[in-house]
């Protein structure tokens, strides 16, 4: 059987007489595989059709537009284009690329250069923070409520306050190094810790986004390897300060006519008086407390039960006098309303070392007071379960699984009788 004839030639003409009713018509001989359209508006368009050597499927990749491109530089460009796949690679995948990485470098160039700011708050609302979706949906943040506005304000406090409108990519080593240096000087290590974490993190996700060149160097990851040569700790030991009887006496008498702002007085009070912890105190809102039964409700705690608060008569005296100044909050902050934050307490103590209006005895913290509390129960003979209780640890093993008891009644017994001590120090 006689083979197929082969169809005629492209010619300049058949191109020109082209309607977009007819057929695609292509070109043979050594130009096989060069076609020609003719679209709806009458725009003709040459392309090379192939089987593409990477998917073994028929593929095509745009040449140009008649008679903008003439037929003699359309089937250059198919020589050029046919040589690529003899190479054993797809024009079509190789020009798309081309295409994407021009669309990527346009969109740096025209994209303004993320400050620090930019950097955090990208951070903040593409990874840690709750956010909506297109249809609508909450898709959940990286961390809890609570976590999530204590990474926002620690981010804030210091990395925007002193780089915030800085270039994110001219930051450097030193820069972060003095940063947390200067956060250490004020006595807040954990928080300088903190700090680095969070913004290593904050770095890496710019990176992994692509708004930052890959082969750019985390600075706060390279300051944290400084650091770490230098030994210093950046997280808190274990705490062991207790205020002897004599200091604590000392520390009831200064208190009150002390530099302390009255609300921070006021937090400090209620901390020696129920043995909670200082953060505990500070987000303690008044629809909690009840009076009547002489309790304060603890709905977030550190081991994430929700615990009863027993007062003496002391503390419900006390909470009765500070209900007249107070709104939602016991002790909310007079710029915001809302409770004021534990750090605002070390900050303020370290304030008034710096001045020297510090009470003179050895260096203490705020949550030594919870501690001595403990303490200052046991030397009153209070019983270790119920002195464990109240300060609302857990209980481990088989006890912590069996014994669901909380004490409430043998707690505010005894936090009685460790307020009547404290009055007789004072």
């Amino acid at each position: 059987m006689a083979g197929k004839q082969a169809g005629k030639p492209l010619s300049s003409k058949a191109i020109e007489m082209m309607k977009p009713t007819d057929k695609d018509k292509a070109d043979t001989g050594e130009n096989r595989g060069l076609r020609v359209s003719c679209g709806s508006t009458g725009v003709k368009t040459f392309f090379y059709r192939y089987t593409s050597p990477l998917t073994n499927k028929l593929t095509q990749v745009k040449i140009g537009n008649f008679p903008h491109m003439s037929l003699a530089v359309a089937r250059i460009k198919l020589d050029e284009l046919r040589q690529i796949r003899q190479q054993g690679r797809c024009p079509a995948a190789e020009l798309k690329q081309e295409k994407q990485q021009q669309t990527e470098a346009a969109a740096k160039k025209t994209a303004p250069e993320l400050t620090v700011q930019g950097l955090i708050e990208l951070y903040l609302s593409e990874r840690i923070e709750d956010r909506h979706a297109s249809d609508g949906k909450v898709i959940a943040g990286a961390r809890k409520k609570k976590g999530q506005a204590e990474v926002r304000r620690t981010l804030y406090a210091d990395a925007v306050e002193k780089l915030g409108g800085r270039i994110a990519a001219q930051i450097t080593r030193k820069d972060i190094i003095d940063l947390i240096n200067g956060v250490i000087a004020r006595g807040a290590k954990v928080q300088a810790g903190s700090l680095l974490r969070e913004l290593t993190l904050a770095y890496e996700f710019a990176i992994g986004l692509g708004r930052l060149e890959e082969s750019f160097a985390n600075p706060a990851l390279l300051a944290k390897s400084s650091l770490r040569q230098t030994r210093i700790k950046l997280t808190c030991g274990r705490g062991t300060r207790v205020l002897s009887e004599s200091e604590l006496a000392k520390f009831l008498k200064w208190l009150p006519g002390s530099a302390y702002t009255p609300t921070i007085k006021n937090v400090l009070r209620l901390t020696l008086w129920t043995g909670c912890r200082t953060g505990e105190v500070c987000n303690m809102a008044w629809d909690d407390v009840d009076l009547a039964k002489g309790t304060i409700h603890l709905r977030e705690t550190k081991t994430g039960v929700e615990r009863d608060v027993q007062l003496s008569t002391q503390a419900i005296d006390f909470l009765k006098i500070l209900r007249l100044n107070s709104n939602k909050y016991l002790f909310p902050s007079q710029a915001t309303k809302l409770p004021i934050q534990q750090k605002y307490l070390t900050e303020n103590s370290w304030r008034l070392r710096e001045a020297g209006q510090m009470l003179d005895i050895p260096h203490w913290t705020p949550h030594d007071l919870r501690r001595t509390v403990r303490t200052g129960l046991s030397r009153l003979q209070c019983p270790n379960e119920i002195a464990e209780a109240v300060l609302g640890h857990t209980r481990g093993g088989v006890e912590g699984i069996y014994n669901l008891y909380k004490y409430d009644a043998e707690c505010k017994k005894w936090l009685q009788v460790w307020a009547d001590y404290l009055d007789s120090l004072e």
